[in-house]
């Protein structure tokens, strides 16, 4: 058993972008560095959700940085705000070719002892496999954040049946098979996956977050009640369609947005004509939500649809500040918030039942609300724990 002393992650996103995929990355990588191995990054230049390579890197085909000890070896991509199918596979495509151009790199490559490939995308993690697991030989570990082509069929992104979601269902099959191990976000995934490959090591990577040092929101006045949504407003979570159906004002709430996406446009075109009690902060920084998160009460946490395999990372972004969770989702995210009593929960696109649970939730008494944070903070230091988690990650890979 070789162990692993210098690892490679290949992922479509990184910081200094925004979303859950960054984020999980970014943690990953640190939290690994910190364990005592060298770490570096493959990905593309920063273009995510705004649909355009950010400032400082334009002009550029690649570009190696190093961010917080980290070295991140950048190319670039085809970005656009569009979200139709071909853009998408546009910009997979371009990333695609980066990777075989970074393959070139033979003596770096050969360095590696261990290579996770972030998937989906599926074209990237399969192009990925194909080089460091097929040619290159080195131990590759699969990180399966979705389901994808199921994830896609649920969304309504794509038809099941079709030539494209037979062409993702290959390239599934195909890197479920010939990575060395893989992990997955949640029980659910590695169930799933675990139907396929039986016999292949596994990991339940949850996306946590380091620990935060808590600061105590205003529990003496929830008047009003002050809401928070930090993320992206897509599809998965139809944030237009959420404030277009629930009176915030009504409900004793404010409902405070930070992010973007491809609902942005739509959001504030809605929040220019009707004075509905939500504000729209629009992007910040990773750094500036950390400091921010838990200056609110509670935080909705929505999908629009039932996902296998779902769980928002959003939920382990909110535990480390104590923040109370409003769940309008199904599936494993549900069942985490109810059994370790985080906060309250409805079904997905349920937005009555979401209404009465922020007027549920402003109602608590001083003690039950401060009961609800104390058990986010005694989840996010034990079972959630992202320090242990990395320590049993580190051997994991160790293992693979």
């Amino acid at each position: 058993m070789q162990k692993a002393n210098k690892v490679l992650i290949v992922s479509f996103y990184y910081t200094p972008e925004i979303g859950a995929a960054a984020s999980r990355i970014a943690n990953m990588a640190e939290g690994l560095q910190r364990q005592g191995l060298s770490v570096d990054v493959l990905t593309c230049l920063p273009n995510y959700p705004r649909g355009r390579i950010f400032e400082g890197y334009r002009g550029c085909y690649s570009k190696k940085e190093t961010i917080n000890g980290i070295n991140v070896y950048r190319y670039w991509t085809y970005a656009t705000v569009a979200r139709t199918p071909l853009a998408r596979l546009l910009g997979m495509a371009f990333f695609v070719l980066a990777i075989w151009v970074f393959g070139l790199r033979v003596r770096l490559i050969r360095q590696y002892d261990r290579v996770v490939i972030q998937s989906p995308p599926l074209p990237v993690a399969y192009a990925a496999t194909l080089l460091f697991r097929c040619l290159y030989r080195r131990k590759t570990v699969l990180n399966v954040s979705d389901l994808w082509p199921e994830s896609a069929v649920e969304l309504g992104a794509v038809k099941r049946g079709s030539l494209y979601y037979k062409v993702l269902r290959h390239m599934e099959r195909f890197v479920y098979r010939h990575n060395s191990a893989y992990q997955g976000q949640s029980q659910e995934i590695v169930d799933h996956v675990s139907t396929m490959v039986p016999q292949k090591p596994h990991f339940l990577y949850r996306n946590l977050q380091p620990q935060a040092e808590a600061t105590a929101a205003d529990t003496a006045s929830r008047r009003p009640l002050k809401l928070v949504y930090a993320g992206l407003f897509g599809v998965a979570q139809d944030i237009l369609g959420m404030i277009q159906s629930i009176d915030f004002k009504a409900c004793g709430a404010e409902l405070h947005l930070y992010g973007g996406g491809n609902q942005v446009d739509a959001i504030n075109d809605y929040l220019a004509t009707h004075d509905c009690a939500v504000v729209n902060h629009g992007y910040v920084s990773k750094e500036q939500i950390n400091r921010e998160l838990a200056l609110y009460h509670a935080s909705i946490v929505p999908l629009a649809v039932r996902i296998k395999g779902a769980v928002p990372s959003k939920i382990f972004d909110l535990l480390p500040h104590g923040v109370p969770i409003l769940f309008c989702g199904g599936g494993e995210g549900e069942k985490i918030v109810a059994n370790y009593q985080l906060g309250l929960t409805s079904e997905p696109g349920n937005y009555e039942a979401l209404s009465n649970n922020i007027k549920a939730i402003a109602s608590l008494s001083d003690a039950e609300y401060e009961q609800m944070r104390n058990n986010c903070l005694t989840a996010a230091a034990n079972d959630f724990n992202f320090n242990n988690q990395m320590v049993a990650f580190s051997h994991f890979l160790d293992q693979v």
